[in-house]
């Protein structure tokens, strides 16, 4: 197993759970190509649902 860079879990630590999930999540081709066809003047539930986002 490599080990992690001391920066990138320095960085995980700092910003904690929620930023590494976006920065996964950010990353993942389906999540890309579903959010590429999202209209961004309309409200997408089902879009927040399927990928289990939450907002405050």
């Amino acid at each position: 197993m490599i080990a992690p860079h001391p920066d990138a879990v320095a960085a995980v630590i700092r910003r904690g759970r929620p930023a590494l999930a976006w920065e996964v999540l950010r990353r993942d081709p389906a999540y890309q190509a579903a959010f590429a066809g999202l209209d961004p003047t309309q409200p997408e539930p089902a879009f927040a649902a399927d990928w289990g986002l939450h907002f405050p």
